[in-house]
């Protein structure tokens, strides 16, 4: 199973899971599902929404990880100097928090519907935290 279904605000997405790329990420994301949470805009990386997520321990280190994720990759960041979080970039983003430049395993990229990830993005920026679900497609 690598298609998932990630409805954020009123936007439906389709995504596969990067399981060639990061496999242990990808087998402790399925773990998590349904995944529900509030995305939230980035406040240093650029443009892109993310899931704050606290000390949740996932159990993986870094793979398949980067800096610049592209638009409509989702990457993990398993936490260290910052905490746990997950981030979609929606366009240019130089991954980073107020510890500094982070990096995050990028494990699931939207397949569907990323024509749509910057209206999300801008909506998330004006109106505030909007609902997101990740699940099995």
């Amino acid at each position: 199973m690598t298609d998932l279904r990630l409805i954020a605000g009123a936007q439906e997405f389709r995504a596969r899971l990067e399981t060639d790329l990061a496999p242990s990420t990808c087998a402790a994301f399925l773990k998590q599902l349904p995944f529900e949470s509030k995305i939230i805009h980035v406040r240093w990386s650029g443009e892109g929404v993310w899931m704050p997520l606290g000390d949740l321990d996932f159990g993986v280190g870094f793979e398949n990880n980067t800096c610049y994720p592209q638009p409509g990759q989702l990457i993990l960041y398993p936490g260290d100097v910052s905490e746990t979080e997950v981030l979609l970039a929606y366009g240019y983003v130089n991954f980073a928090s107020k510890a500094g430049q982070l990096s995050g395993n990028h494990f699931m990229t939207v397949t569907d519907g990323l024509q749509h990830l910057a209206d999300l993005g801008r909506k998330t920026l004006w109106e505030g935290a909007q609902p997101i679900r990740i699940e099995t497609a």
